[in-house]
């Protein structure tokens, strides 16, 4: 079923002007130890159903900030979020940081940045830090701060790289 996501969702590394390759195959080769293969991921830029997976919009946004540039990338990290999600099910692997699927309005939540200082006091009633509502991080630039959207790919990075130790581990 993790193959089928890769075929709804193909994740591809644009590497020259026109030549792109698939993730599975440079990620495979590299662990075969191919020496044509040593180049570190970062040299491309990846793509995901044919939208780049960029932070352009996120590092230089301003009043004359593409707005189809805005929604592509927005489009781009809600696939990938949903990627993430399913493969997640597929594993039975609760994410440390739960998404709120929404397409191009996608979410995702964190429990401990909505946690005070207080709260973590051992004295204090658990059942008092069970009803802390989790803090919710924009997967998109539109109409939101981009401080709290650059922090919200930062998480998703960080599930998708969990995913990706669980499936292919060293």
């Amino acid at each position: 079923m993790i193959s089928q996501v890769s075929l709804l969702f193909p994740v591809k590394i644009l590497v020259g002007p026109a030549q792109k390759q698939e993730l599975e195959s440079y990620s495979s080769s590299s662990r075969l130890g191919n020496p044509s293969a040593s180049k570190p991921v970062n040299q491309g830029s990846l793509t995901i159903l044919g939208l780049n997976l960029t932070l352009l919009p996120f590092t230089k946004m301003s009043f004359f900030t593409d707005k189809k540039e805005v929604q592509r990338s927005a489009t781009a990290l809600g696939y990938v979020a949903h990627a993430v999600s399913l493969i997640a099910s597929y594993l039975q692997v609760p994410l440390r940081y739960p998404l709120r699927l929404g397409g191009s309005r996608s979410y995702i939540n964190d429990h401990a940045s909505s946690m005070d200082p207080a709260s973590s006091d051992l004295s204090l009633d658990t059942t008092l830090s069970a009803n802390v509502k989790p803090a919710e991080f924009p997967l998109f630039l539109e109409g939101q701060d981009t401080t709290r959207a650059a922090y919200a790919v930062f998480l998703l990075n960080k599930v998708s790289f969990c995913i990706l130790v669980i499936l292919f581990p060293r």
